[in-house]
Formats: structure tokens, sequence, C-alpha cells
């Protein structure tokens, strides 16, 4: 009996994250053109996210096989400079500054994407002074946030640094990564619960006092318009156009600064199902990565976080920020000859152990 090779197993693992990934971005990407066909619609925005996110993935497949460590640092760097350059999307960063209250912003989603890469390099570098610097890394990230003014930015940097410390511990990353699933799940439900007024009296108070009666009122919008076209929606790109409260609002974008709730406004169930695949994907495609469990569960915590934001924000709004997710996952799922090889190691012996019983049989 022939024992199996690690590499081709590594190989077909990836083959079935790729075609996942290749049927949810196309379907997304189709949809949008169905959803837009015969309105005044505008599915660029749609597409170009869904290039930035095949590009970033492909990108960060790339350089992670070839360079993991640098690779990763070099992008946490990349995504601190370009928030701090951007301070601007971050709510009260400038005074005076027509940004709507409840805007996440480029910034904050940029930092959180930074604080994941560097702790993702932090959990795939051998020498410990280097695994010290890139945690010290992530939480410069977390006090930048804090600086620019984005508590929920420094909140969800500082959370992925101590999910990707407790992750050196864990073994298995099945119960991790459904956690984080979970969390995200509670929080985009809590919004669909707050834009539809089905929550507790006292809590629905409460949260909207957090997020502004503008942002209530822009998602109950969204939901007005998702129930005139459940199926298709109004067309990518018209909430701006058919909602009172964006058109009233001093300084509007067009946006209900939730993904969620504009994909279900201008998409339909069948756009809100397509996010919900793609963040699915990128999951999928984390437990079934070749990398060690703290790089998996690091990535993983960042682009939950990342989720997070885009559902009671405006972070999938930004090129930069779309792009950054695909190369953070592409980082996490890239097939690299250090790790995983004890474990493929182990899996070989025990083929090979296998083999030697069936020839003394």
């Amino acid at each position: 009996m022939a024992a199996p090779d690690g590499r081709s197993a590594t190989r077909e693992r990836g083959s079935a994250t790729d075609i996942a990934g290749v049927v949810v971005l196309s379907g997304c990407a189709v949809w949008s053109l169905i959803s837009a066909a015969g309105r005044e619609a505008r599915p660029e925005g749609v597409l170009l996210a869904v290039f930035a996110v095949a590009a970033g993935y492909a990108c960060g497949r790339i350089c992670g096989t070839l360079l993991p460590v640098a690779a990763a640092s070099a992008a946490a760097l990349a995504a601190l400079g370009l928030a701090i350059a951007s301070r601007q999307g971050v709510p009260g960063a400038i005074a005076g500054t027509p940004i709507q209250p409840g805007h996440t912003g480029a910034a904050a989603a940029l930092l959180v994407l930074g604080a994941g890469a560097a702790c993702c390099a932090a959990a795939a570098a051998r020498p410990a002074a280097l695994r010290l610097a890139l945690r010290m890394l992530a939480l410069a990230v977390a006090c930048t946030a804090l600086a620019l003014g984005s508590v929920a930015g420094c909140a969800a940097a500082l959370g992925i640094l101590l999910c990707s410390l407790a992750a050196v511990r864990m073994r298995h990353r099945t119960v991790a990564l459904v956690g984080l699933a979970v969390a995200t799940g509670l929080v985009v439900a809590t919004s669909w619960g707050v834009a539809e007024d089905t929550l507790p009296d006292g809590l629905t108070v409460s949260l909207q006092g957090q997020l502004t009666q503008n942002r209530v009122a822009l998602w109950r919008d969204a939901i007005t318009l998702a129930k005139d076209d459940p199926v298709r929606g109004v067309g990518p790109d018209r909430f701006g156009k058919l909602s009172t409260t964006a058109q009233q609002s001093l300084g509007s974008d067009g946006k209900p600064h939730s993904a969620s709730l504009q994909q279900a406004a201008e998409q339909g169930v069948v756009g809100v199902a397509l996010l919900g695949a793609a963040f699915g994907w990128m999951l999928y495609g984390l437990w079934r990565s070749p990398r060690s469990t703290p790089v998996v569960l690091s990535a993983g915590a960042a682009l939950s976080a990342l989720a997070v934001l885009a559902s009671v924000g405006n972070a999938l709004s930004f090129t930069p920020v779309t792009a950054g997710a695909g190369l953070l996952a592409g980082l996490a799922t890239a097939h690299t000859a250090g790790e995983g090889s004890a474990e493929r190691g182990t899996h070989t012996a025990r083929w090979a152990d296998a083999a030697a019983d069936s020839r003394t049989l």
C-alpha cells in the first residue's frame, strides 16, 4: 500500500477552497448584474469589490507561500499607513467633517486588518524576539485606532491580539471558528432586530442610544425597500435615491451603514445570502488551511471583527478594505514549507506503518 503524498492532500484541500471561492464570487458578480437589469442602477461598485477580494486573495496566496512572515508584516504596516492617511474616515477624527454619525470608515477597518496581519505574522514567526516585536506592532495598531478616535477599532484590534495569544494553546480550530461565526451572526441578527423593531423595548432604547437615531432610521428605510422587492431588491447603488432619511441627512453618502441591510435593500434576499456565503467561504478556507492553528484563528478573528464593523457601519464600501480582507484570507490559507510539515509527517508515518503491517500480514 503506497503512502499518500501530504502535498497532494494539501493541494486537494486548496482546490476545494478555490472552487468554492470562484462559485461564490462569481455568484456575487452575476447577481449584481441581474438585480441591476432594467433599472438605473450602478453595479460597478459591487463588481469592483468582488474584483478587489479576488485580487487580494490571489496576492495573499502567492506572497504567503513565498514569504509568510514578511508578507504579513508588510501587510500590517501598509494597513497602518493607509489608516493614518485616511483618518478622515474615522468619526470624530477631524472636527467639522461631513461624516454621518455611526460611520465606521475605512481607517477603523484597515486597522482591524492590520492587527490581524501582525498577529498572523507573529504566530508564524519562529524567533521569540520577532514574535514579541510583531505583537507589539498589533498593540501599536490598537493604540493608533484610539488616537484616531475609533474606540470600536481599538477594541477590535485588542480583541484580535487577545485571540491570537489564546490561540497559541489551542490545538483544534473548529470550535473557535464556529464561535466566531456565531458571534458575528448574533451581531447581524441584532442589527436586523433593531431595524425591524422586534427587540425588547429596554434593549432597543439602549442600542438606539449607541447607534444614533440617524443610523437606525437608515436601517428602517433599508427594511422598507427590501420588503418592496424582496427577491431582486431595488438595484445596486439606489438606496440613496430612494431612502427618505438619506435624502434629508446632511452630508449623506447614500449608504445605510450596514452591509447586510444594504444587500437586502439593493439586491434582495439573494444578495444577503451571497454576502453570507462570501464570509462563510473565508471561514471554510481557514478551517481547511494548511497553516498553523494560531495563524488561522488570528486571521479568523480579524475577518470576524471586520464583519461586525461592516454590520453596523460602512466598512465594505472602501476598496482597500475589501482588497485587504481578501489579502488576509489568502495569507492565512497559503501553503508554506515550514508550517504544517509536522502534521503532514505524522499522517505519512501512519500510512507507512499501515503499509508495513499489511506487508507483514
